[in-house]
């Protein structure tokens, strides 16, 4: 029975997986359908485990205290983590507001007046600007709010934000990886070794910028002739002042207000004991309460859709925890290395990296922290040098896909949104190799200066 919900589970996960990817239908019904399959034929039928839907399903944290308020302890992300979820519906709500509000049509143009509306120097400048928040909020904050800047900045400038949107998404994943805080891997092995922000700031943080700059170089070259005469037809001169963006002074002061407090928490969260969930219920709330009258259309524009593929995506990765998949996975790894750290570093590097391309990056870094526990007990290897190989490998591999990083997942739903899809050819055409490239460049620092 073992083996055969294993196999179960990875038909139904790639089955999803190859239906998402053919475009044909949204991604959050082959998502849902897959988790449905997921929940009757292989916990129900096969496994006959009624608890185990339960489990992955995970209501119950919800009305726990530490899911809301944790403090220092670290929050299991088994089965559907509902803490992303939730900080995600919440940062919607949040970004919502400040749309309404006129604060993204500001942005854009006083963002397109410093860089002379000239579109290479607004790539080049956004993809730094992304790399640079997300050290500091999750990249899932900082693709809500570029996505949105983005596309506003593209229908003013008529030019295609798919590229910038790519970019945005890359750079923020690559700056996350620099922190504790930027991406939800680094959280998770944060917490579960005690390592601080400072800890996580030199370590990964120097090939991370490393990194950066490659990409930004990578990303020139290959937009530059796309978009470099995407603007000629444009009278600069008729573009509305940003004081002229602003709808309503009120909402918009308030609604700065809001952004900043939510990034302050963000920055903070690891002190003050909140957990991202509770964070983006305060955004929401502080959000609605400001529309007041407009509260309800704000809330009707929040992409619900997004939240139903994120649910189906974590019960079919949970279906892949509860069977067995990725455990065994990830104890292939301690086998094949023999325990040497000349080896062990590539293996974790290169196998977290394609995997969190294939699965959510975030369950699979919670999948093998124990693992890397066992590994460097058994071998003497540093913990701390796996733990930075494994914060490595799931932050940038997730860039390899559309679906690799919660972040990818957020920033293309709210381009095929507004009416610009990005297709799985397209993505995967300008993000595998950079990926690539950055990876490489990732295992020979780790070699250097750990090996």
């Amino acid at each position: 029975m073992g083996e055969l919900s294993q196999i179960l589970a990875v038909v139904i996960f790639l089955a999803m997986f190859a239906t998402i990817i053919s475009g044909k239908f949204k991604r959050y019904i082959p998502a849902l359908i897959g988790a449905g399959l997921v929940m009757l034929v292989v916990f129900l039928l096969v496994m006959r485990s009624p608890e185990t839907i339960w489990r992955v399903l995970n209501i119950g944290q919800i009305a726990q205290v530490r899911f809301w308020i944790p403090g220092h302890e670290m929050i299991e992300s088994t089965g559907v983590n509902w803490q992303t979820i939730i900080f995600i519906a919440g940062m919607m709500v949040m970004v919502e507001g400040m749309a309404e509000a006129g604060f993204f049509n500001w942005l854009c143009l006083l963002v397109a007046r410093l860089v002379r509306y000239k579109v290479i120097p607004i790539l080049i400048s956004f993809m730094l600007l992304s790399g640079f928040l997300a050290m500091f909020i999750d990249s899932i904050t900082v693709l809500l709010f570029m996505t949105a800047v983005v596309i506003e900045l593209a229908r003013l400038l008529k030019f295609d934000p798919v590229p910038l949107i790519i970019g945005a998404i890359f750079a923020a994943n690559v700056g996350g990886s620099a922190t504790m805080s930027g991406d939800p891997p680094n959280i998770i092995i944060g917490t579960a070794f005690g390592f601080t922000f400072i800890d996580f700031l030199f370590n990964t943080g120097p090939i991370a910028w490393v990194g950066m700059f490659l990409v930004v170089i990578y990303f020139y070259l290959r937009f530059r002739g796309t978009l470099r005469d995407s603007t000629r037809s444009i009278q600069v001169e008729a573009l509305p002042s940003p004081a002229g963006a602003i709808k309503n002074r009120r909402l918009f002061v308030l609604n700065s207000g809001i952004f900043l407090l939510v990034i302050i928490l963000l920055i903070t969260h690891a002190y003050t004991g909140l957990s991202v969930g509770t964070i983006g219920v305060i955004a929401a709330v502080l959000a609605v309460l400001a529309a007041f009258r407009r509260a309800g259309h704000v809330l009707s524009r929040t992409d619900w859709q997004t939240l139903l593929f994120f649910t189906g995506l974590f019960i079919c990765v949970g279906g892949l925890e509860e069977t067995g998949v990725l455990k065994a996975l990830a104890g292939y790894i301690g086998k094949v290395s023999g325990g040497n750290i000349l080896i062990l570093i590539p293996i974790i590097l290169w196998v977290s990296a394609i995997a969190s391309g294939v699965v959510d990056n975030i369950p699979f870094a919670a999948t093998m922290v124990p693992v890397i526990a066992n590994l460097a007990q058994e071998s003497g290897v540093p913990l701390s040098t796996l733990a930075w190989t494994l914060a490595l490998g799931t932050d940038i591999g997730g860039n390899s896909t559309p679906m690799g990083a919660s972040a990818n997942v957020v920033g293309i739903a709210i381009a095929e949104r507004y009416g610009y899809p990005v297709s799985w050819g397209r993505y995967l055409r300008y993000a595998l190799s950079a990926t690539i490239m950055v990876i490489a460049a990732c295992w020979a620092w780790l070699m250097i200066v750990y090996g």
